[in-house]
């Protein structure tokens, strides 16, 4: 198991049972979130173990194959047993993508913002075709997704929404879609069906559960709490009370809402999470010069500041332009196949950084 030393086998097995010793105690649920983080990295570990079980067996097999199949002169059998060598170096590839995924918040949920940018209505519902398009990829993925909130726009699409996205290594793979996308189509709302550009920015922040140690403080005379009634579609069974609650905190400016719980409390509880999530980060930059491992460069939602761009007329095709990665099925992409982008992203920036980059410009 010569991929077992770089996964380090042994060393997970013990931090495995250390886990297992830990839950097994007396009073292990006293403290809900303790406890939720400890099973959460007993289930990611135990998926490592299992996922380097299988493939030392199907490693295994396949020699055992390939050698009775050669003895034999039986060529199906060796063309089975390359297929089960196959099977086992994309096991291994795909634990290899995993390590790319070594960041120190890499395997937290992950809280999504999508605001529209330059475009008008285009661009609102472009903000709109984003939000299925991440909401299809976490689900796909087996994430857990919550809409937060969402502010309609006028006359179609969406001015901005929050999503949260529970699960193993969200974070880790959304913060490759940080910065602004760009779509390239012959507008809908546009009379003489000319062609529309429209910009809508994607920001990520690690979801640290409500006790997180964020080292930023929230007074409360520096924060205003305003509440009122949810609203848009699917909000009928919320919007008979003010249960909505939207934080502003005046010395950053940050804005979050929250509308995804009948109860005005837990709708509280979830935006100052996501608030303290995002002060977080502001502070942080402050510290580090690395701002763009967790956020990415902040730009203007315009020309010119696109990590990606959809391009529906006159050609189909997605580019990302860090990668220089190229999907001509752009109908795939908005209805979810997002890896392809975020697995070519997270290689190379691992092949630029270790751990993590210094160099910025070059888009985070």
């Amino acid at each position: 198991m010569n991929c077992g030393g770089i996964f380090d086998y042994e060393g997970s097995t013990e931090k495995l049972e250390e886990l297992d010793a830990q839950t097994a105690e007396p009073g292990f649920w006293d403290d809900a979130d303790a406890a939720q983080t400890v099973v959460r990295e007993q289930s990611t570990i135990k998926r490592l173990i299992e996922v380097l079980d299988e493939a030392a067996e199907a490693l295994d097999e396949g020699r055992t194959l390939y050698e009775l199949a050669r003895e034999e002169n039986d060529d199906d059998s060796v063309h089975e047993a390359w297929a089960q060598l196959d099977l086992c170096e994309q096991r291994v590839a795909k634990m290899e993508f995993r390590r790319m995924l070594s960041g120190p918040h890499d395997a937290m949920p992950a809280i999504l913002s999508i605001n529209a940018g330059a475009g008008g209505v285009d661009s609102q519902d472009w903000a709109e075709i984003l939000l299925r398009m991440f909401s299809r990829w976490g689900e796909q993925q087996g994430y857990a997704v919550k809409m937060l909130d969402v502010q309609e726009g006028e006359q179609a699409g969406i001015r901005s929404a929050e999503l949260s996205i529970d699960g193993d290594y969200a974070y880790g793979n959304l913060r490759s879609e940080v910065g602004v996308h760009r779509l390239v189509r012959i507008s809908p709302f546009d009379a003489q069906a000319r062609r529309q550009t429209s910009f809508t920015s994607i920001m990520v922040v690690p979801d640290m559960g409500d006790d997180a140690n964020f080292e930023v403080e929230v007074r409360d005379v520096d924060l205003r709490v305003d509440t009122y009634r949810a609203s848009g579609k699917g909000g009928q069974h919320v919007n008979k009370t003010d249960s909505a609650v939207r934080l502003t905190h005046f010395p950053s400016g940050i804005v979050v809402a929250c509308q995804a719980e009948r109860s005005q409390h837990k709708n509280h509880a979830t935006a100052m999470r996501t608030l303290k999530a995002r002060l977080w980060v502001v502070e942080q930059a402050r510290r580090d010069a690395a701002m763009a491992v967790l956020q990415g460069e902040k730009k203007a939602i315009e020309w010119g500041s696109q990590i990606r761009s959809y391009v529906m007329q006159p050609y189909q095709q997605v580019n990302d332009h860090r990668t220089a990665l190229k999907i001509s099925n752009v109908q795939a992409v908005l209805d979810g196949e997002l890896q392809p982008f975020i697995e070519a992203f997270l290689l190379a920036q691992g092949k630029t950084s270790t751990p993590q980059p210094d160099d910025e410009d070059n888009g985070g």
